[in-house]
């Protein structure tokens, strides 16, 4: 072995080297990616932010393979801490409103440590939301949507806290979906509809008569709220998997491979410039 070598097994030497290399090159390029992150801002400034925007964060697992990391608290931690840097993100823009996609009802499904692990740092990083001075000084108001009702009891008194003391606040919403899936969110909406409906002492043919798109979208989780006009899908997936499926009818889509813990300003950027180049028809 030469003599400059560690004392270290090939393949860790290898991998040690790697490891530098990629390090070196990420010091050179930091300057240059601060120089295109400023010209990409300036140009998304130029251009109407979108009102809405969907993001489906997608990739912790296999970004938690890469980096080496076992403890799937670990894992759904990183991905948990990148809220802040979006929620910066979208402030800087004016954005209005934003729906993060946390937790699929098909989510609830995996190994039950896994299912823990992802409840417990949504559940973290909502009480920090709490006490935090940043989202008081910005007044963004949080809210979670999907079937709730499903949830374990300290992750339903998590989002209670967050949704009670932001309450009033309206510069910003932030919509955590959780538990979500945008096909039992119709049918959810329906049901309501119809319920509202019977209550009110509607006949069978009433009832019938009072399903229309503009009544289920009433009754939706995000009634309230702007339809998405941009939706991002982190990872690599091409495909929506259910999310926001009534709201994103006329929706623009953006894919990235980038997995969501290692999500930058520039790709949220990128995002957003694909988003004001197209033209929208609405289907017209």
């Amino acid at each position: 072995m030469n003599a400059i070598e560690p004392a270290l097994p090939r393949r860790d030497w290898m991998s040690w080297t790697r490891q530098a290399v990629d390090a070196g090159m990420r010091s050179l390029l930091r300057p240059l990616y601060a120089l295109y992150e400023r010209r990409l801002l300036a140009q998304v400034r130029q251009r109407p932010s979108p009102r809405h925007v969907g993001i489906i964060l997608d990739g912790n697992r296999r970004h938690g393979q890469r980096a080496g990391l076992l403890d799937p608290m670990q894992i759904y931690s990183r991905g948990a801490q990148k809220l802040d840097e979006v929620l910066t993100w979208c402030i800087e823009l004016a954005i209005p409103a934003v729906t993060l996609w946390v937790c699929s009802t098909d989510n609830l499904a995996r190994p039950a440590a896994e299912v823990a692990s992802i409840l417990g740092a949504l559940e973290t990083k909502l009480r920090s939301l709490v006490g935090d001075p940043w989202i008081h000084r910005h007044r963004i108001r949080v809210q979670a949507i999907g079937s709730l009702d499903r949830l374990p009891a300290a992750t339903l008194a998590a989002i209670r806290a967050a949704e009670d003391v932001t309450a009033g606040y309206d510069a910003m919403l932030l919509s955590i979906a959780v538990a979500y899936g945008g096909r039992e969110e119709i049918a959810s909406a329906v049901r309501d509809l119809l319920a509202k409906a019977a209550r009110d002492g509607a006949s069978a043919d009433e009832l019938v008569a009072s399903v229309t798109p503009e009544a289920i979208g009433r009754h939706l989780y995000l009634a309230d709220a702007p339809e998405p006009d941009l939706i991002i899908r982190t990872s690599g997936e091409v495909r929506l998997s259910g999310f926001l499926l009534w709201q994103s009818a006329y929706s623009e889509f953006y894919f990235t491979d980038v997995l969501w813990p290692a999500f930058r300003r520039i790709d949220f950027l990128r995002a957003v410039r694909s988003f004001q180049q197209r033209k929208r028809r609405f289907g017209r």
